[in-house]
Protein backbone atom coordinates (compact mmCIF):
# COMPACT_ATOMS: atom_id res chain seq x y z
CA UNK A 1 0.00 0.00 0.00
CA UNK A 2 1.51 3.24 -1.00
CA UNK A 3 0.57 5.36 1.59
CA UNK A 4 1.54 5.92 5.51
CA UNK A 5 -0.66 6.01 8.81
CA UNK A 6 0.83 8.72 10.87
CA UNK A 7 -1.22 8.05 13.58
CA UNK A 8 -4.54 8.62 15.41
CA UNK A 9 -6.50 11.87 13.84
CA UNK A 10 -9.21 11.64 16.15
CA UNK A 11 -11.96 9.62 18.40
CA UNK A 12 -15.57 10.55 17.92
CA UNK A 13 -18.81 9.60 20.76
CA UNK A 14 -21.96 10.07 20.83
CA UNK A 15 -22.86 12.20 24.11
CA UNK A 16 -26.04 13.48 25.78
CA UNK A 17 -26.38 16.83 26.74
CA UNK A 18 -24.81 19.92 24.76
CA UNK A 19 -23.75 22.16 27.65
CA UNK A 20 -22.83 19.89 30.11
CA UNK A 21 -20.20 17.87 27.24
CA UNK A 22 -18.46 21.63 26.75
CA UNK A 23 -18.55 22.00 30.25
CA UNK A 24 -16.85 18.73 31.30
CA UNK A 25 -13.99 19.04 28.22
CA UNK A 26 -13.55 22.55 28.07
CA UNK A 27 -13.94 23.50 32.08
CA UNK A 28 -12.58 20.40 33.64
CA UNK A 29 -10.66 18.58 31.76
CA UNK A 30 -8.72 22.08 29.92
CA UNK A 31 -9.21 20.99 26.50
CA UNK A 32 -9.84 23.84 23.82
CA UNK A 33 -12.96 23.47 21.63
CA UNK A 34 -11.28 24.19 17.89
CA UNK A 35 -14.92 23.54 15.92
CA UNK A 36 -18.50 23.66 17.04
CA UNK A 37 -20.56 23.02 13.78
CA UNK A 38 -22.95 20.30 13.60
CA UNK A 39 -23.35 16.80 12.17
CA UNK A 40 -23.13 16.68 8.46
CA UNK A 41 -25.43 13.69 8.36
CA UNK A 42 -27.66 15.68 10.43
CA UNK A 43 -27.65 19.47 10.96
CA UNK A 44 -30.12 19.38 14.04
CA UNK A 45 -27.19 18.10 16.17
CA UNK A 46 -23.87 19.62 16.86
CA UNK A 47 -20.65 18.50 16.65
CA UNK A 48 -17.81 20.00 18.78
CA UNK A 49 -14.38 19.05 18.14
CA UNK A 50 -12.06 19.59 20.95
CA UNK A 51 -7.99 19.12 21.04
CA UNK A 52 -5.14 21.42 21.33
CA UNK A 53 -4.45 25.02 20.05
CA UNK A 54 -4.91 23.99 16.54
CA UNK A 55 -6.56 20.89 16.65
CA UNK A 56 -3.76 19.29 15.67
CA UNK A 57 -4.65 15.42 13.99
CA UNK A 58 -3.67 12.72 17.46
CA UNK A 59 -5.15 15.23 19.83
CA UNK A 60 -8.69 15.22 18.71
CA UNK A 61 -12.01 13.87 20.63
CA UNK A 62 -15.06 14.85 18.77
CA UNK A 63 -18.77 14.69 20.33
CA UNK A 64 -22.37 14.61 18.55
CA UNK A 65 -24.75 15.63 21.90
CA UNK A 66 -28.05 13.44 21.28
CA UNK A 67 -30.38 14.60 24.43
CA UNK A 68 -33.98 14.31 23.44
CA UNK A 69 -33.53 13.13 19.97
CA UNK A 70 -34.75 9.66 20.60
CA UNK A 71 -30.92 7.77 20.72
CA UNK A 72 -30.95 5.03 23.31
CA UNK A 73 -28.53 5.01 25.64
CA UNK A 74 -25.79 2.21 24.35
CA UNK A 75 -24.00 -0.58 25.52
CA UNK A 76 -20.20 -1.10 26.00
CA UNK A 77 -18.99 -4.38 24.61
CA UNK A 78 -17.24 -6.00 22.19
CA UNK A 79 -16.07 -4.58 18.78
CA UNK A 80 -16.38 -1.11 20.35
CA UNK A 81 -13.44 1.82 21.35
CA UNK A 82 -14.71 1.32 25.57
CA UNK A 83 -11.39 3.73 27.16
CA UNK A 84 -10.26 6.97 25.48
CA UNK A 85 -7.33 7.44 26.77
CA UNK A 86 -5.28 11.09 26.81
CA UNK A 87 -1.69 11.76 27.52
CA UNK A 88 -0.88 14.22 30.56
CA UNK A 89 2.77 14.53 31.92
CA UNK A 90 3.37 11.37 34.67
CA UNK A 91 3.97 13.40 37.35
CA UNK A 92 0.07 15.17 37.17
CA UNK A 93 -1.97 12.51 38.23
CA UNK A 94 -1.84 13.21 41.78
CA UNK A 95 -3.02 16.60 40.76
CA UNK A 96 -5.48 15.12 38.32
CA UNK A 97 -7.06 13.00 41.00
CA UNK A 98 -7.45 16.43 43.22
CA UNK A 99 -9.29 18.26 40.40
CA UNK A 100 -11.82 15.47 39.24
CA UNK A 101 -12.66 15.08 43.18
CA UNK A 102 -13.06 18.57 43.29
CA UNK A 103 -15.74 18.56 40.76
CA UNK A 104 -17.45 15.41 42.14
CA UNK A 105 -15.75 13.17 39.51
CA UNK A 106 -15.33 9.72 41.09
CA UNK A 107 -12.03 7.58 39.89
CA UNK A 108 -13.11 4.31 39.27
CA UNK A 109 -9.73 2.65 38.43
CA UNK A 110 -6.19 3.17 38.40
CA UNK A 111 -2.72 1.21 38.14
CA UNK A 112 -0.13 0.66 35.88
CA UNK A 113 -0.46 -1.01 32.09
CA UNK A 114 2.96 -1.12 30.05
CA UNK A 115 4.97 0.58 32.73
CA UNK A 116 3.24 3.98 32.93
CA UNK A 117 0.70 4.85 35.47
CA UNK A 118 -3.40 5.56 34.61
CA UNK A 119 -6.54 6.57 36.24
CA UNK A 120 -10.13 5.97 34.55
CA UNK A 121 -13.30 7.96 35.25
CA UNK A 122 -16.30 8.57 33.62
CA UNK A 123 -17.37 11.90 31.93
CA UNK A 124 -21.06 13.04 32.09
CA UNK A 125 -22.33 10.73 29.33
CA UNK A 126 -20.73 7.75 31.14
CA UNK A 127 -17.96 7.79 28.50
CA UNK A 128 -14.74 5.76 30.04
CA UNK A 129 -11.93 8.45 30.45
CA UNK A 130 -8.35 7.42 30.88
CA UNK A 131 -5.46 9.76 31.78
CA UNK A 132 -2.32 8.02 31.82
CA UNK A 133 0.99 9.39 32.63
CA UNK A 134 4.06 9.62 30.51
CA UNK A 135 7.18 11.48 30.30
CA UNK A 136 7.34 10.05 26.54
CA UNK A 137 5.03 12.87 24.94
CA UNK A 138 6.59 16.64 23.91
CA UNK A 139 3.17 17.50 21.78
CA UNK A 140 2.31 21.44 23.09
CA UNK A 141 -1.13 21.42 24.95
CA UNK A 142 -3.44 23.67 25.00
CA UNK A 143 -2.21 26.70 26.82
CA UNK A 144 -5.34 28.92 27.43
CA UNK A 145 -7.63 26.80 29.52
CA UNK A 146 -8.32 26.89 32.94
CA UNK A 147 -5.70 23.72 33.97
CA UNK A 148 -2.04 24.65 34.34
CA UNK A 149 0.35 23.20 31.56
CA UNK A 150 1.86 20.76 34.27
CA UNK A 151 -0.89 18.68 34.18
CA UNK A 152 -2.86 19.45 30.57
CA UNK A 153 -3.61 17.29 27.80
CA UNK A 154 -1.19 16.29 25.32
CA UNK A 155 -3.28 14.47 23.39
CA UNK A 156 -5.03 11.45 22.59
CA UNK A 157 -2.47 8.09 24.12
CA UNK A 158 -3.77 5.15 22.88
CA UNK A 159 -7.86 4.20 22.81
CA UNK A 160 -8.65 0.56 23.82
CA UNK A 161 -10.62 -1.24 21.37
CA UNK A 162 -12.79 -4.37 22.76
CA UNK A 163 -12.84 -7.41 20.85
CA UNK A 164 -13.76 -10.61 20.97
CA UNK A 165 -11.40 -12.84 18.75
CA UNK A 166 -8.22 -10.41 18.48
CA UNK A 167 -6.00 -12.42 16.01
CA UNK A 168 -8.01 -11.00 13.31
CA UNK A 169 -7.60 -7.55 14.35
CA UNK A 170 -4.63 -7.61 15.16
CA UNK A 171 -3.81 -9.03 11.52
CA UNK A 172 -5.67 -6.26 9.85
CA UNK A 173 -3.97 -3.08 12.07
CA UNK A 174 -0.17 -5.15 10.47
CA UNK A 175 -1.17 -6.31 8.30
CA UNK A 176 -3.25 -3.72 5.66
CA UNK A 177 -2.79 -0.38 8.25
CA UNK A 178 0.84 -0.93 8.86
CA UNK A 179 1.12 -1.25 12.71
CA UNK A 180 2.99 -3.52 14.84
CA UNK A 181 2.70 -5.38 18.12
CA UNK A 182 5.11 -3.17 20.41
CA UNK A 183 3.91 -4.71 24.04
CA UNK A 184 1.62 -7.34 25.68
CA UNK A 185 0.46 -7.46 28.76
CA UNK A 186 -2.35 -10.20 29.87
CA UNK A 187 -5.19 -9.33 27.98
CA UNK A 188 -4.02 -6.28 26.33
CA UNK A 189 -1.76 -5.91 23.11
CA UNK A 190 -0.95 -2.51 22.04
CA UNK A 191 0.08 -1.89 18.66
CA UNK A 192 1.99 1.17 16.95
CA UNK A 193 2.43 2.93 13.98
CA UNK A 194 4.70 5.54 12.46
CA UNK A 195 7.20 5.30 15.69
CA UNK A 196 4.58 4.32 18.19
CA UNK A 197 4.31 6.11 21.41
CA UNK A 198 1.07 8.66 22.24
CA UNK A 199 -1.43 9.48 19.92
CA UNK A 200 0.08 6.59 17.42
CA UNK A 201 -0.73 3.88 19.52
CA UNK A 202 -3.74 1.24 19.93
CA UNK A 203 -4.55 -1.50 22.28
CA UNK A 204 -6.75 -4.70 21.36
CA UNK A 205 -8.00 -6.18 24.42
CA UNK A 206 -9.09 -9.60 24.34
CA UNK A 207 -12.54 -10.32 25.41
CA UNK A 208 -14.33 -13.32 24.70
CA UNK A 209 -17.43 -13.09 26.95
CA UNK A 210 -18.22 -9.56 26.18
CA UNK A 211 -21.18 -8.81 25.31
CA UNK A 212 -22.19 -7.41 22.01
CA UNK A 213 -21.65 -3.34 21.74
CA UNK A 214 -24.48 -1.22 20.47
CA UNK A 215 -24.37 2.08 19.24
CA UNK A 216 -25.92 4.63 21.37
CA UNK A 217 -25.73 7.55 24.02
CA UNK A 218 -22.20 7.04 26.14
CA UNK A 219 -20.39 5.33 23.43
CA UNK A 220 -17.63 6.09 21.44
CA UNK A 221 -19.06 5.74 17.27
CA UNK A 222 -15.33 5.27 15.38
CA UNK A 223 -11.82 5.92 15.82
CA UNK A 224 -10.00 7.63 13.31
CA UNK A 225 -6.43 7.42 11.72
CA UNK A 226 -4.68 10.19 9.85
CA UNK A 227 -2.83 10.26 6.56
CA UNK A 228 -0.94 13.05 5.33
CA UNK A 229 -3.01 13.46 1.42
CA UNK A 230 -6.01 12.92 -0.46
CA UNK A 231 -3.57 10.39 -2.62
CA UNK A 232 -2.47 8.81 0.34
CA UNK A 233 -6.14 8.35 1.47
CA UNK A 234 -6.84 7.07 -1.99
CA UNK A 235 -4.95 4.26 -1.46
CA UNK A 236 -5.87 3.10 1.60
CA UNK A 237 -9.54 2.70 -0.01
CA UNK A 238 -7.86 1.17 -3.27
CA UNK A 239 -6.23 -0.99 -0.77
CA UNK A 240 -9.48 -1.92 0.93
CA UNK A 241 -11.08 -2.21 -1.88
CA UNK A 242 -8.48 -4.92 -3.34
CA UNK A 243 -9.14 -7.08 -0.08
CA UNK A 244 -12.92 -7.15 0.01
CA UNK A 245 -13.23 -4.73 2.86
CA UNK A 246 -16.47 -2.84 2.45
CA UNK A 247 -15.26 0.79 2.19
CA UNK A 248 -17.23 4.18 1.87
CA UNK A 249 -16.24 6.63 -0.86
CA UNK A 250 -14.54 9.67 -0.09
CA UNK A 251 -16.48 12.15 2.20
CA UNK A 252 -15.73 15.70 2.74
CA UNK A 253 -15.89 17.12 6.43
CA UNK A 254 -14.76 20.31 5.01
CA UNK A 255 -11.75 20.13 7.78
CA UNK A 256 -10.72 16.89 5.91
CA UNK A 257 -11.74 14.03 4.15
CA UNK A 258 -12.85 10.71 5.27
CA UNK A 259 -13.23 6.98 3.99
CA UNK A 260 -15.02 4.70 6.90
CA UNK A 261 -14.59 0.92 7.38
CA UNK A 262 -14.78 -1.81 10.08
CA UNK A 263 -12.33 -4.00 11.31
CA UNK A 264 -13.02 -8.02 11.09
CA UNK A 265 -13.76 -7.13 15.48
CA UNK A 266 -16.67 -4.95 13.95
CA UNK A 267 -15.06 -1.52 15.37
CA UNK A 268 -15.63 1.40 12.58
CA UNK A 269 -11.96 2.68 11.51
CA UNK A 270 -11.94 6.21 9.82
CA UNK A 271 -9.13 7.41 8.07
CA UNK A 272 -8.80 10.84 7.56
CA UNK A 273 -6.59 13.80 5.88
CA UNK A 274 -4.82 16.10 8.22
CA UNK A 275 -5.66 18.91 6.02
CA UNK A 276 -7.28 21.45 5.12
CA UNK A 277 -7.84 21.82 9.15
CA UNK A 278 -9.82 24.17 11.55
CA UNK A 279 -8.44 27.45 10.22
CA UNK A 280 -10.28 26.83 6.93
CA UNK A 281 -13.00 28.91 7.97
CA UNK A 282 -12.06 30.76 10.94
CA UNK A 283 -8.95 32.48 12.09
CA UNK A 284 -6.75 30.54 14.96
CA UNK A 285 -7.40 33.08 17.82
CA UNK A 286 -11.27 32.43 17.33
CA UNK A 287 -11.46 28.66 16.81
CA UNK A 288 -14.84 26.96 18.08
CA UNK A 289 -16.34 30.56 19.29
CA UNK A 290 -18.70 31.00 16.46
CA UNK A 291 -21.31 27.84 14.78
CA UNK A 292 -19.75 27.45 11.54
CA UNK A 293 -22.04 24.81 8.54
CA UNK A 294 -20.68 23.01 6.00
CA UNK A 295 -21.18 25.27 3.00
CA UNK A 296 -23.79 23.46 1.57
CA UNK A 297 -26.23 24.13 4.48
CA UNK A 298 -25.27 27.86 4.39
CA UNK A 299 -28.78 29.63 3.04
CA UNK A 300 -30.11 27.31 6.36
CA UNK A 301 -28.45 29.04 9.11
CA UNK A 302 -31.39 30.62 10.77
CA UNK A 303 -33.43 27.52 10.36
CA UNK A 304 -30.70 25.32 11.76
CA UNK A 305 -29.70 27.64 14.67
CA UNK A 306 -33.23 27.31 16.17
CA UNK A 307 -33.36 23.71 16.21
CA UNK A 308 -29.99 23.72 18.04
CA UNK A 309 -29.85 23.75 21.56
CA UNK A 310 -29.05 26.81 23.62
CA UNK A 311 -25.33 26.71 24.65
CA UNK A 312 -22.48 28.44 26.45
CA UNK A 313 -18.44 28.65 26.29
CA UNK A 314 -17.34 27.79 29.57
Amino acid sequence: MDATILGLHHVTATVTDAQDDLDFYIALLGLRLVKKTVNFDNSQVFHFYYGNEHGTPGTILTTFPYKGMGVPVGRKGAGQITATTFSVPAESLGGWRKRLASSGVTITGEGTRFGDPFITFEDRSTLVIELFGTDQDNREPWAGGEVDRSLAIRGLHSPTLLIREPTRSIGFLTDTLGYSVVAEEGDRTRLGVAGGGPGKSIDIVHARNAPTAMNGLGTVHHIAMAVGTAEEQLAVREELVRLGVAVTEVRDRHYFTSIYFREPGGVLYEVATVGPGFTVDEDLAHLGRALKLPPSEGPRRAEIEAALPEVAHP
